[in-house]
């Protein structure tokens, strides 16, 4: 006699193996888990293999009106997790990428970041008719990612330059009561019941006044098409805050400035080309023409370090930049995607530099904003979240 957890269990063997687990689990029961197999099927399972045996192959076929159709069934069976997997799938397993230029399946598809990634390398190819869809897809993630992300980017930044500009010598309307007693404690005199400071603690007063140099440079190769996502959303959150000078580049074998398009991360979106090859030599060069205040610049790359341009060059302009006083970060990443590829040498090479070269999470990069416009311990605060990468084993 079975229980329910047995004919759960049977069922959802079904569902994974296909009908070849028909006889040995049962069968399914109910029409929407037929339906549910059918979508999975028609994705996943190739009868028509030489060898005779299942393949995991092709099954949707070419047609624009029966990929729409099967996009809708998913959509129906499945959690939204569940379909943003199986949509990259298609296009990976199936070469169903060109079909996302019809607008009609655009329309249909679930959109997430991976998605946004395809949809700018066919920006090049892509017909007029389909880029007023693709745009509306791309700027529904695009303000999903600032709606989860802004608030905390802005007081996180706000927090790490309000501390920045704390002064000793305060002014009685700017002093830190509660921090000026934490700090004095021991000057506690039982006799009076009070603290007598030998340090006073205050806020800096405010400026209005650029305080921080932001420049970033992504490196947009096909590989960090989640990164050129998320640091695009980030460069129009900094570069909204008047504290801050924000400057954006993109580069691949050419840098392109889109620090005027930081209005929109939309419009910085489409102004990338991802895909070809890599010259992160000549991105660095170009970013250090826009640094004018070494010692208050804050100069993030983020790219899997794989070099195409002079590897020397490259590492000696870290190095200068570093010497000059500006504060220097590699991300390998800025995604949700999991341990990135990356070139192990040049991020241990780097690393001799004392310039930090880790993955980061777009949840955890304000914090990381923080730390670094205070000036404070990078590589210690990476080493802390478990992000460090070493050219030894992985990340």
């Amino acid at each position: 006699m079975t229980t329910p957890i047995d004919d759960e269990r049977m069922r959802r063997w079904r569902l994974l193996l296909g009908d070849v687990a028909e006889e040995s689990t049962g069968g399914l029961a109910s029409a929407s888990d037929t339906a549910m197999d059918s979508a999975l099927s028609a994705l996943y399972d190739d009868r028509g293999s030489a060898d005779g045996n299942p393949r995991r192959s092709a099954g949707l076929g070419g047609s624009a009106p029966r990929v729409a159709r099967w996009l809708g069934d998913i959509r129906t069976y499945f959690p939204t997790s569940v379909v943003q997997v199986m949509q990259r799938d298609a296009m990976e397993r199936l070469g169903l990428t060109q079909l996302l230029l019809e607008p009609e399946l655009l329309e249909a598809v679930e959109p997430d970041v991976h998605l946004v990634g395809t949809l700018l390398s066919l920006n090049r190819v892509m017909p007029e008719a389909t880029k007023a869809t693709a745009r509306i897809v791309v700027e529904r993630v695009v303000r999903g990612i600032e709606e989860r992300l802004a608030r905390a980017t802005r007081s996180a930044v706000t927090g790490a330059l309000n501390r920045a500009a704390r002064s000793t010598n305060p002014k009685l309307r700017d002093l830190d009561f509660h921090r000026t007693i934490r700090a004095n404690l021991q000057h506690y005199l039982p006799e009076y019941r009070t603290v007598v400071p030998e340090r006073l603690i205050g806020y800096g007063r405010r400026s209005q006044a650029v305080q921080r140099d932001v420049v970033l440079a992504i490196d947009q190769s096909g590989s960090m098409a989640s990164s050129v996502v998320y640091a695009s959303v980030f460069g129009a959150v900094l570069a909204s805050m008047r504290a801050l000078r924000t400057s954006l580049v993109v580069f691949d074998t050419a840098v392109v400035d889109l620090t005027d398009r930081l209005s929109d991360p939309v419009d910085v979106l489409f102004g990338t080309q991802l895909g070809g090859g890599t010259d992160i030599n000549r991105a660095i060069a170009y970013s250090q023409s826009l640094i004018t205040r070494p010692t208050e610049s804050l100069f993030v790359l983020i790219s899997d370090l794989y070099e195409g341009g002079i590897r020397a060059e490259m590492l000696s302009r870290v190095a200068a930049m570093r010497d000059a006083g500006v504060q220097v970060v590699v991300l390998l990443a800025l995604s949700d995607d999991g341990a990135p590829a990356f070139d192990r040498d040049n991020a241990a090479a780097l690393a001799a530099l004392g310039v930090p070269a880790f993955a980061c999470t777009p949840d955890r990069f304000p914090d990381l904003l923080a730390v670094a416009l205070e000036r404070g311990d990078v590589a210690a605060w990476a080493h802390r979240h478990d992000l460090a990468a070493t050219s030894g084993g992985p990340m």
